[in-house]
């Protein structure tokens, strides 16, 4: 037989002594190295387990020890034993009591009488390995969830049959003011200006379909009654034995005013640009016609001058209107942004 050359660090707790030897005999047949501790009660696991200096790779438990015994020696020993395989050996056999023990985290449960050197070797290998693949599992989950709580843009979890909200990020909560255990008693749609639950269904369908969701924003309420402007986004997510989807959903609110503002901006230019080219260009044109007729004709009755200077006043006054609502227009461009912009030239010709 092919021994494996790891040197595994075991603690068995057991009280029955002819049991240890033979779990330390089925060691030997495996292993060219092992490194068996043997403890044959409760109080004596615990003061091993509280070692700092010992680094276990599995725990062998016998579950009727002198001084404790059953399902609360398992949940005594798993918290004890945090992050260790734990192997239950037992003389009994109880189908539910060994599916309960493997509830409450015992890696295997394994009957005494059915127990030899293949079948102890090949428990230790899985139990250990599957622990291995259980923890970089957790830390990935633990990756994902702080990234999903550290993220900027406001997220949560819908449940698709309860069609509730089971967990929410830190940037939502701030977002809308809703401390994480309000929000997880809110009605999704409670949150939409004008809430449509087909319409949101669909949303999620589509994203479920790999379908590019379209470009449309909605209106939110805070807690506190404001408005608010955002895009949402969504893909399918398992959380927590839940199939979901999880909801991104980004505050547009600034930026769609900015843009709103730009566009002000811009028909307002548009309009200074209309009355330098159009309206500014009638007075203007009659009075250049007036003082042309000056210029040339130099025998006009007082009657016809007075006309002539009638003419100049009331285009000169029409003229200063006009550039009044200039700058009336100009002002409210400032207003909008609150920086001075840049003066419109006016351009008779």
């Amino acid at each position: 037989m092919r021994k494996d050359s790891t040197n595994f660090h075991i603690l068995v707790i057991e009280d029955n002594l002819g049991d240890y030897f033979l779990i330390e005999e089925y060691f030997s047949e495996h292993f060219f190295h092992h490194q068996l501790v043997h403890v044959e009660t409760f109080q004596a696991a615990k003061q091993k387990l509280s070692e700092s200096k010992h680094d276990w790779d599995a725990i062998f438990l016998d579950l009727s020890l002198p001084d404790h015994a059953g399902e609360k020696l398992i949940v005594d020993i798993l918290h004890l034993a945090v992050g260790v395989p734990v192997i239950a050996l037992t003389g009994f056999s109880d189908l539910d009591f060994s599916i309960k023990s493997l509830s409450l985290g015992i890696s295997d449960y394994l009957l005494k009488d059915e127990l030899n050197s293949p079948i102890l070797y090949k428990t230790l290998i899985y139990a250990i390995e599957r622990k291995k693949i259980v923890s970089r599992l957790q830390q990935s989950e633990k990756k994902y969830s702080d990234l999903f709580q550290v993220s900027p843009i406001a997220m949560w979890v819908f449940d698709r049959q309860s069609k509730k909200i089971v967990d929410v990020n830190h940037a939502a909560v701030n977002q809308y003011g809703y401390s994480k255990e309000e929000f997880l008693e809110l009605e999704p749609l409670s949150l939409w200006e004008n809430p449509d639950f087909n319409s949101l269904e669909i949303m999620l369908q589509d994203s479920r379909a790999n379908k590019t969701l379209e470009e449309k924003s909605h209106v939110h309420f805070k807690k506190n009654g404001e408005k608010i402007i955002v895009k949402i986004d969504s893909s399918p997510i398992f959380f927590n034995d839940i199939q979901g989807d999880l909801i991104l959903v980004d505050d547009i609110t600034e930026k769609t005013r900015y843009i709103e503002t730009i566009e002000n901006q811009n028909k307002t230019f548009h309009e200074i640009a209309w009355i330098q080219s159009h309206v500014v260009r009638a007075p203007l044109a009659r009075l250049m016609g007036i003082v042309n007729l000056l210029e040339t004709d130099h025998k006009m009755e007082p009657q016809e001058v007075t006309e002539m200077l009638n003419f100049i006043k009331s285009s000169a006054f029409e003229l200063d209107k006009i550039i009044r609502e200039i700058s009336q227009k100009s002002e409210s461009i400032v207003n909008q942004n609150g920086s001075e912009p840049e003066s419109p030239r006016i351009n008779p010709d």
